[in-house]
């Protein structure tokens, strides 16, 4: 028998939902006083008790690295004998309820590259003070019952040198400020609404600002202020037109307003999360923040817009009602991330904004549910919270949310937001009064939605379909299953909501009429399945539909398998009046399609520019044919067509693959695209030159629309002209109006090597040494260019002076993308993109653990590889799993992935 060891032992104390209890002890008001030092911060905490009555036992608080240097309780200083300091908490035993305890704690922001709790980030004229306490970065300020359900009334004081830290900010309104007379000033907030710690936030530093103003319907006038290095605030005005526009939007759709005299943002680049949602203070990880048509990329303005959203909505959705405890993350961010996608569904395009999001769940969050780190949107046990802030919670999470407001319709969704509103705010609440919320509005019971929070695992919906011509009917079966995850043997059946169309011969809906039932015909009609299996019949129905529309907008988070051929997909591909599913049709026939590539390099491994010919009822060959008809359709939303032109990316494709081998399953999709790339012939280019007399470098969303079909063009023709096409690359690489057309073409010369590549990065990297944001595309291009060569180019790169393992965004984009999105480098034969991210991971482990844990996921998934990668990779993850001194989140991720090899 192996020992278990200590890091392991660690790993797998867990906290467990069922265990849970109300706190012991509350705290009514919190006053904080900070002189701040990046070196030596001294924080002084006066707590308000109220013991519960159920509370049995002295006051116990959560701390974690903090240096004591006094504690007072209701005004008398504690004797040794009076407390006890244990690793991660503070115990006083003599403490009443109505006391007063008082702790004075000494803090190194500096020296915390964690980047939880206080911390130091690089300003415009030097440091820059602030915090993230979100998930347990509280207990790293002071010593405190940590956890969300405890909600506190704040009154904070910063004191700080004045020519250092000009700026003194914290959570709610501004009540005085003054000088001490000795170079040094302060400034006192107050936040009138009650929240939890994870909320807390301070910002010191020299930052310039942004200033502007919004009013409530209600009358209120808000002073917005966003803060940034000086340098960068003129690239600050997107994200306050769209904090005005996502205020504005609240109100009308969820009558929702702005609680405080003030909201304000500030930008660091070093950060851990896109952004935090601080009660009146969001902090913003710069790459969210900062754009500009010279620096960012069309991509960068849809996240920045999406994101500020995201985090204003979450002054309701999170913050007036948070979240009982962590278990329940999904409740404020699965449901904030619904309102963000609404939000930028009604800003731009509803079809658009749909594919994205359904290609996020299906790159990010299906693989997730497929493997060895599947969990439940609301999972029943954790050992690091902060490894759980996933594309389940988030990406699933608002699936199951779009869910719950499609089933209860425009009018009654806003009925039981308004309900849960009323009932909880200023509470802590649970995803069971959601539900109850929901339901008590519209009079229904939701209880059957639990399941969806409580299972793991993407659920595979099967449909068949049986035409009656005698009497014109169509019967529609429908049956779901769902794999075992780890821990979920068992899986028990969904509610899953289907929204479906028949298409006639013309390809337009024909009338749909259920059986047993008194709804009037419509044109589509939207089925929930209950139980594992179910059947639905159609009245008179005139003939035998020629294709079915399943899942229409993609109604439920479920993978789709039906017997459609690829002739009935390119049916829906030419005739599909849903966008979403005519995109789907795309998808689904580009499958079929690498299928056939995929058999056809098992047998003939070699990669050609031009596939061999096809039958004409091949998969490849329809797929090719159906795109190349829509190719000059000039009145098709250019941006549709470029989704439509775009296969699946080598994430979702490699699922397709067992086992999988990175070199092969790369070869099949290359061979996809050259085949699509010849099919469309000179089109490409016609199409791309027609689309350059319009480009001006606008970033409206007609502008954004004609980029994305202009660039997916350039990438295809590089595949059939390439010295014609890699001149005008070069070309539009430097003079380019936008940086998105410019990171496309530039992305074209390195994907295939051309000889202007290396000038054309070296031209980039000049032009943008200085800014953090720019500079880490460039880092993120060369990380994913499909070589074996690309492991010693971001070897080279990891020492590179611009390069350093404390800046998170750094780290993902050179070694997130390598692990990520070059699978033919990573996953070299030899192991050596193995070593590398070995060695990197383990350096980055004892900087800041949290990130260390997400570059681990990226290797979750080793055991579909071959077996000979497969060993290597798993032999990696044991050494780790070795480690004296491994973190406990990153045990946790290493655990979690090898549980089951």
């Amino acid at each position: 028998m192996n020992a278990t060891s200590p890091i392991e032992s660690a790993a797998t104390a867990r906290v467990h939902l069922a265990d849970y209890r109300e706190p012991d002890w509350r705290i009514e008001t919190v006053e904080l006083e900070f002189d701040l030092d990046p070196l030596d911060t001294r924080v002084l905490a006066r707590l308000q008790l109220r013991r519960s009555g159920h509370a049995i036992g002295p006051l116990r608080l959560d701390g974690e690295g903090l240096e004591l240097l006094a504690i007072r309780l209701d005004g008398v200083a504690l004797g040794d004998s009076d407390y006890r300091l244990e690793a991660n908490g503070l115990v006083v035993f003599d403490a009443r309820d109505g006391s007063l305890l008082e702790t004075q704690t000494r803090l190194e922001p500096l020296h915390n590259t964690a980047l939880s709790g206080l911390y130091t980030s690089k300003g415009g004229s030097g440091a820059v003070l602030l915090t993230q306490c979100e998930a347990q970065g509280f207990r790293r300020i002071t010593w405190f019952p940590d956890r969300p359900d405890v909600l506190s009334r704040y009154r904070v004081t910063l004191r700080a040198d004045r020519q250092r830290f000009p700026l003194l900010l914290s959570n709610g309104n501004l009540l005085t400020r003054g000088e001490t007379g000795d170079g040094r000033h302060w400034a006192t907030w107050q936040d009138p609404h009650p929240k939890p710690c994870y909320l807390f936030a301070l910002v010191a530093g020299d930052l310039a600002t942004l200033d502007d103003e919004f009013v409530t319907v209600e009358g209120r006038r808000v002073a917005l202020r966003i803060h940034a290095n000086a340098e960068l605030i003129g690239r600050c005005a997107y994200a306050m037109d769209a904090l005005k526009r996502a205020m504005r939007w609240d109100e009308v759709n969820y009558g929702r307003c702005y609680d405080l005299d003030i909201f304000q943002i500030v930008a660091t680049d070093d950060f851990n999360m896109g952004a935090m949602e601080n009660k009146g203070l969001n902090i913003f990880n710069s790459k969210y923040l900062l754009v500009d048509p010279a620096h960012s990329s069309d991509e960068d303005f849809r996240h920045v817009e999406a994101i500020v959203a995201h985090e204003y909505f979450h002054n309701w959705t999170g913050n007036r009602v948070t979240c009982r405890d962590w278990f329940q993350l999904a409740l404020k961010e699965g449901l904030t991330v619904y309102r963000e996608q609404q939000f930028s569904a009604d800003s731009g395009s509803v079809v658009l904004k749909r594919i994205e999001d359904v290609q996020i769940l299906r790159r990010a969050q299906f693989t997730e549910d497929a493997g060895p780190l599947a969990h439940a949107v609301r999972p029943d046990s954790y050992a690091a919270i902060d490894n759980f802030y996933t594309a389940t919670v988030y990406d699933k999470g608002a699936e199951l949310i779009r869910m719950l407001a499609a089933r209860l319709g425009r009018a009654g969704w806003r009925a039981g937001m308004d309900e849960y509103f009323h009932r909880h705010d200023g509470q802590a609440a649970t995803v069971e009064q959601f539900l109850a919320a929901l339901g008590g509005a519209n009079d229904l019971d939701l209880s059957g939605y639990l399941v969806w929070y409580a299972q793991a695992g993407t659920p595979v919906l099967s449909a068949t379909g049986q035409y009656d011509a005698q009497s014109k009917t169509y019967t529609l079966s429908l049956k779901q299953s769902t794999a075992p995850t780890p821990g979920q043997p068992i899986k028990h059946s969904l509610p899953i909501p289907v929204r479906i169309a028949l298409l006639g011969d013309n390809g337009l809906p024909l009338p749909l009429r259920l059986a047993d039932s008194g709804a009037e015909t419509s044109d589509e009609s939207v089925l929930e399945l209950q139980q594992e299996s179910q059947s639905w019949r159609f009245l008179d129905i005139p003939a035998a539909p020629r294709a079915v529309s399943l899942l229409r907008g993609c109604s439920a988070p479920v993978r789709l398998s039906t017997q459609a051929s690829a002739t009935e997909l390119a049916f829906l591909l030419s005739h599909e009046s849903d966008g979403f599913n005519r995109w789907e049709a795309a998808q689904q026939l580009a499958r079929l399609a690498f299928d056939e590539q995929l058999e056809r390099l098992a047998t003939q491994p070699m990669v050609k520019s031009k596939s061999p010919d096809r039958p004409a009822d091949s998969p490849s060959a329809i797929w090719c044919d159906a795109l190349a008809s829509l190719i000059g359709d000039v009145t098709l939303d250019p941006a549709l067509l470029a989704e439509l032109l775009s296969p699946p990316d080598e994430l979702e494709l490699a699922e397709r693959c067992t086992p999988y081998d990175p070199t092969l399953a790369w070869m099949a999709r290359e061979a996809l695209e050259n085949s699509l790339a010849h099919a469309l012939g000179a089109a490409t280019l016609t199409r791309h030159a027609d689309l350059l007399r319009q480009e001006q470098g606008a970033i409206d969303g007609a502008a954004q629309n004609r980029r994305r079909l202009l660039n997916r063009c350039l990438a295809l023709a590089a595949r059939r002209e390439p010295a014609r096409v890699f001149a005008i690359a070069a070309q539009r690489s430097v003079d380019a109006p936008s940086m998105s057309e410019r990171q496309a073409a530039l992305g074209v010369l390195t994907r295939h090597a051309a000889p202007q590549a290396d000038a054309a990065l070296a031209s980039f990297e000049q032009a943008h040494a200085t800014d953090a944001v720019t500079l880490d595309k460039w880092f993120a291009l060369q990380a994913r260019i499909p070589s074996e060569d690309t492991v010693e180019r971001v070897e080279a790169l990891l020492a590179h002076p611009a390069f350093s393992l404390r800046n998170p965004n750094r780290v993902h984009a050179l070694l997130g993308t390598f692990a990520i999105r070059s699978p033919l480098a990573f996953h070299r034969a030899d192991g050596a993109g193995y070593a590398l991210f070995e060695r990197a991971l383990i350096e980055l482990d004892g900087l800041n653990p949290q990130v260390a844990a997400r570059m681990a996921t990226a290797v979750r998934d080793f055991r579909r590889l071959e077996p000979g990668r497969r060993g290597r990779l798993q032999a990696m993850l044991r050494r780790l799993q070795d480690l004296p001194d491994c973190s406990r989140d990153l045990a946790d991720i290493l655990r979690r992935a090898l549980d089951e090899a």
